[in-house]
């Protein structure tokens, strides 16, 4: 069980690395568009591109560059890690600088405590991405890609061979 449990993250973390590297890669190709991700144990979504060949092209590029050793494509700016991290931290110190003071007083003090945190946040996220994310890779290949319906926004569904 803890094996397989293991094994779960390690894949999400590859995953997770290669939805990053494809985003890098479909950004490159169309400036301007905006696209996302999310990553799970059997592949990832990837939201915006405009079509599967696309994406497929996209991904294959990706998997490669990763697989020749561009592992910084594995960390994004954009990666929810960097929100999650700025939000935890920013609370912290919320929470530590509130204390029992005026409203204003109170408000001034997070104020000038919470700036510093935000400016940091997003190095401290991107470390955290080497966590969250897992460039080494060569074990990963690409099973299907399919387009799927999510909301109104166009998606397509990255599926990777290998049973859990």
């Amino acid at each position: 069980m803890m094996v397989m449990l293991q094994e779960m993250v390690r894949r999400t973390r590859q995953h997770h690395a290669i939805e990053h590297a494809t985003l890098h890669v479909l950004t490159a190709r169309h400036p301007g568009q905006r696209f996302s991700g999310y990553s799970d144990p059997l592949g990832f979504i990837i939201t915006g591109a405009p079509d599967e060949y696309t994406v497929r092209r996209a991904v294959g590029d990706a998997l490669l560059r990763l697989q020749a050793g561009e592992h910084s494509l594995a960390l994004h700016p954009n990666c929810g890690t960097n929100l999650v991290t700025s939000a935890v931290l920013v609370a912290l110190v919320a929470l530590i600088l509130g204390g029992k003071r005026k409203p204003f007083e109170r408000f001034v003090t997070m104020l000038i405590g919470v700036l510093p945190v935000l400016l940091f946040s997003k190095s401290v996220g991107m470390y955290f991405q080497g966590y969250t994310t897992l460039a080494e890779v060569g074990d990963r290949w690409v099973a299907d890609i399919q387009p799927i319906a999510l909301g109104g926004l166009r998606a397509h569904r990255v599926l990777f061979e290998g049973d859990l």
